[in-house]
């Protein structure tokens, strides 16, 4: 009798290069889908097609190690930053947009009034509001056509988490050919760094607007409910909302130490 010789399949992982100068898809849930790998042309003996292993790679991020599938999603639990929030004034808080505080009746307009853009649809103001919004996030988001005004109705003290505004030119992305991801409301941007999250304490009768493209987490507030006024337009929570979820992508939660 005909002895056979077993078939002993290995499989091997393919690497894919992606060319410079072609920013990624964001593979969250707010960015454009990327495409799949194509099957692999090679068949097994009995013709079916062999699987595709995820790759893996490792990523160090500060005191531990964890292991990544291709998709970017963290696999641990997350870590804790925590952040301790200073008084947000004209100076601490004009690399995210302004604090705006009471003026003289008559004055008329200058640099310290809100410098607004709400060209790029209806402006809708309302009051909005909140439960249980502690001091801790994991996600951040970003408007792109738009500034954005906040404040508490009666001047109770609330926080809000921040980064600096990261929207890039896909035509002039250069250094960031590598980092820059394609929000799915078609802009590109590069994702937030975990120590460029800052946080601000906004206290008495004032307001914040932020400017466009600047990341923000919040209102947060230790009281069980507050109501905040919110200047935007009318539908910036449906087609101009970019999150960036810093568990997922990094491994991370915020919690401000106040």
């Amino acid at each position: 009798m005909l002895k056979l010789k077993p078939l002993i399949y290995s499989p091997t992982v393919r690497t894919y290069r992606r060319l410079a100068g072609s920013p990624v898809a964001d593979n969250s849930s707010d960015s454009a889908p990327v495409k799949s790998l194509k099957q692999s042309p090679h068949q097994s003996i009995h013709n079916f097609p062999l699987p595709i292993l995820p790759t893996r790679r490792r990523l160090i991020h500060r005191s531990f190690s964890i292991s990544m599938e291709s998709s970017g999603v963290i696999t641990t639990s997350p870590s804790v930053v925590k952040l301790k929030p200073i008084e947000a004034t004209a100076e601490t808080f004009k690399e995210f947009g302004q604090v705006i505080e009471a003026s003289p009746d008559g004055e008329e307009f200058g640099p310290r009034d809100a410098q607004l853009d709400l060209s790029n649809g209806i402006p809708r103001f309302y009051i909005m509001h909140l439960k249980d919004r502690s001091l801790k996030f994991s996600k951040i988001t970003h408007h792109a056509n738009v500034t954005q005004c906040l404040g508490s109705i009666g001047g109770n003290v609330w926080y809000l988490g921040v980064a600096k505004p990261s929207i890039v030119d896909p035509t002039d992305i250069k250094g960031a050919v590598d980092i820059a991801v394609q929000s799915h409301c078609g802009h590109f941007y590069v994702p937030p760094a975990v120590n460029e999250v800052q946080a601000f304490r906004i206290s008495g009768p004032k307001f914040i607007k932020l400017s466009h493209g600047t990341w923000h987490a919040g209102p947060l507030f230790t009281d069980d409910k507050m109501d905040f006024y919110n200047l935007e337009l009318n539908n910036t929570n449906v087609v101009d909302h970019t999150t960036h979820d810093f568990i997922k992508k990094n491994g991370v939660v915020f919690v401000l130490d106040d």
